[in-house]
């Protein structure tokens, strides 16, 4: 990438033959995906047609069996053999021989038993030691007890023909006089002669069928679903909607193809699966004639690009060289103009740009002159701090000397108040100095106003050294002293409270003085929360509200929304200023 990315020719070169290969490959696997759904839909409808003959074969099987129990329900042999209390050896032999003459001409049917309500023995077509059914109705089978037919799922039962796999329609007999139940009717599917038919459905491409109850439990199959009791067990995370249609099933190697239909009036689905790769190996052909056609056009397509690009690049390489020769410590020259296409155009707009640069140049120069100018005045009004200190210090020491110890103590504090707001430029400061700031401004504001206000400073002394914002409690007091303590009559009190709240620092400002009515309170939010306007902030100085404003959004801008103020007031009360300040490990870092 690197050598292609260092020569424009080479660029484009590989950039156009690129823009060729991925149409070309995209047209081939276009057509390559065509053929393989034209494949994949002629199976599937192939499937789909063979699934749907059997499932034709398998309700003529169920019908026959239901109207073949209907038949043994009405017949008045049963009913008399059931309606009487007492057991008949002959009328029982009668009985077995009917029902095994019916079984031999239906060789689908496994057994056929008729279990009495009021005798002891049950009556079938041949002799049965065990069976699972009674495990599915949850009772003895002679007494079972249902209102309707049900078709059971698979089970097995042991018979003196050997041990069977059956599918069983129970369905209670009922009295034709009384309507009562006088016994039950089981007529077993035998599940081998099922899987015979669904093994002649013969699903292409390696496929197999699976028929299944509307629990998804399975009755039988073509293959590996003899041994596998569930749907669930056999295809996993299989999520089937209708009662007929295709789907594709897996992922990769494992990829396969579903079919589903369903058996009318039973529920039964019968489920195809045929894997994915064996027939759509089947477009092999498709895709090596595919890649023969695109390998040619690619080799005659790079031919191509290789001889136009030479031709349009060979202008910007002349033009490269006149460039790389150029003197940087010189004026730069102009390249003749010597055709109108866009490289004409290049070669104008690059002479323009160089008469542009020159007058850059020189204006360069010029703010490179004023910044200098600038710097000189800024140095300059470093020093006038200074000399603010050193006066400050004269007045204080002529006060003292005076004997005037109100004056040099109110000097002082001013000194230190002004140094520490100043303090060279540094916007942070630890939790100490800031109680100490506010405690010089609430020293001399006390001188000036006498036996109004008094501060008190609760800090946990674990939190002296932390670092902190500067110049937050300051402006909290004056707008405590100003707008709360000096507009009532009585002694007021301030009080700075900050404690440690989980990984921050909780600070508070209380005052008792007259607090704030609910309306000013919302209008004070309103103003912390409006938008920053040039005009709007000196109306705010003159209301006095620019100092909580101040304070909000210095908080905001270096701790986030999280340490914002907080104003809860009660009218003749006092307010309550709250805000957090993040905490500081001992590597500086926020906890």
């Amino acid at each position: 990438m690197r050598w292609i990315s260092s020569s424009l020719k080479r660029k484009l070169s590989f950039l156009l033959l690129l823009s060729v290969l991925i149409p070309l490959l995209a047209l081939g696997l276009f057509a390559y995906n065509m053929a393989a759904t034209a494949t994949e839909e002629k199976a599937k409808q192939s499937g789909t047609s063979i699934l749907r003959q059997t499932g034709t074969n398998l309700e003529f099987i169920v019908q026959d069996i239901e109207n073949m129990s209907l038949f043994l329900i009405g017949q008045k042999d049963v009913q008399q053999y059931l309606s009487s209390t007492s057991e008949n050896a002959v009328k029982q032999t009668q009985m077995i021989e009917f029902l095994s003459n019916l079984v031999f001409s239906k060789a689908y049917i496994s057994d056929i038993t008729i279990y009495p309500q009021n005798q002891s023995h049950p009556v079938s077509n041949t002799t049965i030691f065990e069976t699972g059914l009674a495990e599915l109705t949850g009772q003895d089978v002679q007494h079972y007890q249902s209102k309707v037919k049900w078709w059971t799922s698979r089970y097995e039962t042991n018979t003196a023909a050997g041990v069977k796999q059956v599918i069983s329609l129970v369905r209670p007999i009922r009295s034709l006089n009384s309507f009562k139940q006088i016994g039950t009717l089981v007529i077993s599917l035998n599940e081998k002669a099922v899987a015979q038919l669904l093994m002649q459905a013969g699903i292409p491409a390696g496929g197999y069928v699976v028929l299944s109850n509307q629990d998804g439990l399975v009755l039988s199959g073509s293959d590996k679903s003899e041994s596998t009791t569930t749907m669930e067990k056999l295809l996993p995370g299989l999520t089937i909607h209708g009662n007929s249609g295709t789907l594709n099933y897996g992922n990769g190697e494992n990829k396969q193809t579903i079919l589903y239909d369903t058996v009318a009036d039973v529920g039964w689905r019968l489920t195809g699966v045929m894997p994915f790769a064996e027939y759509k190996a089947q477009n092999n052909y498709v895709l090596q004639l595919m890649a023969i056609v695109i390998i040619f056009s690619v080799l005659l397509v790079a031919v191509l690009v290789l001889y136009f690009v030479q031709r349009v690049t060979n202008p910007l390489i002349m033009l490269t060289q006149f460039l790389k020769h150029s003197n940087p410590e010189e004026p730069m020259q102009t390249y003749p103009v010597e055709s109108m296409d866009e490289v004409g155009q290049l070669v104008r707009s690059y002479n323009k740009l160089s008469e542009r640069i020159e007058g850059l140049t020189e204006q360069v120069k010029l703010e490179e002159s004023y910044k200098k100018e600038a710097d000189m005045h800024a140095l300059q009004a470093q020093i006038n701090p200074h000399f603010l200190y050193n006066t400050l210090s004269s007045i204080h020491w002529m006060a003292l000397m005076n004997q005037d110890e109100k004056t040099a103590d109110m000097v002082g504090s001013l000194s230190d108040f002004m140094r520490f707001s100043l303090n060279n430029g540094e916007e942070f400061c630890s939790v100490e100095q800031e109680a100490a700031h506010a405690g010089h401004y609430a020293n001399i504001q006390s001188i000036r106003f006498p036996n109004k206000f008094q501060l008190t400073v609760d800090i946990d002394p674990e939190l002296l050294g932390q670092t902190m914002l500067k110049l937050l409690l300051q402006p909290l007091i004056e707008n405590a002293l100003i707008h709360g303590i000096q507009k009532q009559a009585e002694f007021g009190e301030i009080r700075v409270a900050a404690h440690k709240q989980g990984t921050y620092i909780a600070f508070a400002v209380e005052d008792t003085g007259i607090g704030i009515d609910a309306g000013k309170l919302a209008a004070i939010y309103k103003e912390l929360h409006g938008p920053d306007d040039r005009k709007r902030e000196r109306e705010r100085l003159e209301r006095g509200s620019y100092g909580l404003r101040n304070v909000h959004k210095r908080l905001q801008l270096h701790y986030g929304t999280e340490s914002g103020l907080r104003i809860e007031s009660t009218e003749r009360i006092g307010t309550r200023v709250s805000f957090l300040v993040p905490m500081l490990n001992e590597g500086g870092k926020v906890e």
